[in-house]
């Protein structure tokens, strides 16, 4: 995806029995970011960090989603154990993941495997990709994703 794309619309279910479309926010700024595990080090952190930052966001009328491979359960079990804030999806299916092209070869130890390479997507209240941050680095990320929004 790149700044000026229309970001593809998604519905998917989310912790606490609801679901999160992306057309049905259009109209505010809506922060997507993917990342690949529940209840790891580098996400939780970066879960936390959206989560503390969320009051802000929310202030800008924006959205908060984290999205990634993991099920509902799992979400909900790391949502409870973090006491996170931020909306939790599940794409069990991958098929969001690769329409938004966060679903890559990845290689540890030589080793090649399919993975989620950890990106934000700053969309705008039309539905328009306002800016991309790939490969994050997790310290700092969710206060560069708050200063992108103004």
């Amino acid at each position: 995806l790149k700044v000026g794309d229309t970001a593809p619309d998604f519905d998917l279910a989310t912790d606490g029995g609801g679901r999160v479309r992306l057309s049905e926010l259009k109209g505010k700024p809506v922060v997507v970011y993917f990342y690949p595990k529940d209840d790891t080090s580098g996400c939780t952190k970066e879960a936390q960090d959206f989560t503390a930052l969320l009051p802000e966001f929310e202030k800008r009328g924006a959205v908060v989603i984290g999205i990634s491979p993991d099920g509902v359960k799992a979400h909900e079990k790391f949502r409870a154990k973090y006491e996170l804030g931020v909306t939790l999806a599940s794409d069990e299916d991958k098929s969001v993941l690769e329409a938004w092209g966060v679903w890559v070869e990845k290689s540890m130890y030589g080793r090649k495997y399919m993975g989620v390479e950890r990106t934000t997507v700053l969309v705008d209240a039309a539905g328009k990709v306002a800016a991309v941050w790939p490969k994050v680095k997790v310290t700092g990320h969710a206060a560069a994703v708050l200063k992108a929004l103004g």
